[in-house]
């Protein structure tokens, strides 16, 4: 059974997957599943000054690239890929920092557009569920993207530049926001919303949420099983409890996910925002996205 090897450089977390795949072939998708799903919080998005990626930043995601990447080749991948998205799409030198971890890893990066990342969250969603109309949404830690859906086909896609880490760098002075920085990181991202001509045309009963912001949400509903779909009161209520009682809610979300204690509540701002404004009646968990979008899109089919 090959194991390929999928290296998913974002703004806050840098992580590898190793799949083992197996069947596929007449027009049948390939089965997979995880080896290992191994995330460093590297926060590559605190590197940037003035839109420009430092050279503290380039340090840091090569120290990191590089420990990921030596730890594919000690599984054997068949393949192995590296792609960044929108901490260095959006940073005004991102080639040539891409370039510089390029040469100090000896690898090849795909810098993907936030059109790529629309299609493969998409294929990895569809994993998941069936989607014939909805919205597929992705709040990572740089930028959030939103693609609409109608009768099984991408029709609308578009980035925002205002992710759950970059709204804490830029909004919140302690772990958790307070009313008044939670109201700024709202207003913020309405004005992204109503920056966007066509805004309208996402508006959907059902949204399709992939990455670990919406992910968080959910673990955040429940220590035990989390939901698979929940609604905009259920987000709400996350919000409400740590604006209302901050250290039961710091208890709950150091058990919950306490790797992304910081950037949860962040993103779960986007998330209502972006239902109350899209009337966003319920918000479908995936567990598939982005990198196993990317393994089926543009990985399995090139190496058969």
């Amino acid at each position: 059974m090959p194991t390929y090897g999928v290296v998913d450089m974002g703004s806050n977390t840098v992580r590898l997957v190793v799949y083992d795949v197996e069947g596929g072939g007449n027009d049948q998708r390939p089965r997979f599943h995880s080896v290992i799903n191994d995330k460093v919080m590297a926060g590559l998005a605190s590197y940037v000054e003035n839109k420009t990626f430092t050279q503290a930043g380039v340090e840091r995601a090569s120290k990191v690239l590089s420990d990921h990447l030596t730890r594919a080749a000690y599984f054997g991948c068949k393949r192995t890929d590296v792609f960044a998205t929108a901490v260095l799409r959006n940073a005004e030198n991102g080639e040539e920092a891409v370039r510089a971890i390029e040469r100090r890893c000896n690898t090849n990066i795909t810098l993907l557009s936030g059109a790529d990342e629309a299609k493969l969250g998409f294929v990895g969603a569809t994993c998941d569920y069936r989607i014939d109309d909805g919205l597929i949404v992705d709040i990572g830690g740089g930028s959030t993207e939103i693609t609409r859906i109608e009768a099984g086909n991408i029709t609308h896609t578009v980035s925002i530049g205002q992710g759950s880490l970059s709204s804490y760098e830029r909004f919140v002075s302690g772990v958790f926001p307070t009313q008044q920085e939670a109201r700024a990181i709202a207003s913020e991202f309405e004005r992204n919303l109503d920056n966007i001509a066509d805004i309208d045309r996402f508006a959907c009963d059902v949204a399709y949420g992939v990455g670990g912001s919406v992910r968080a949400t959910a673990k955040l509903l429940s220590l035990g099983r989390r939901p698979k779909v929940f609604g905009i009161l259920d987000a709400a209520s996350v919000i409400e409890r740590c604006l209302t009682d901050t250290n039961a809610f710091a208890h709950h979300a150091v058990r919950a996910v306490p790797e992304r204690m910081h950037t949860a509540v962040p993103g779960c701002i986007i998330l209502t925002t972006l239902m109350r404004r899209l009337n966003i009646g319920r918000v479908c968990v995936c567990k598939h996205g982005l990198r196993d979008g990317y393994l089926l899109t543009r990985m399995i089919p090139q190496t058969r």
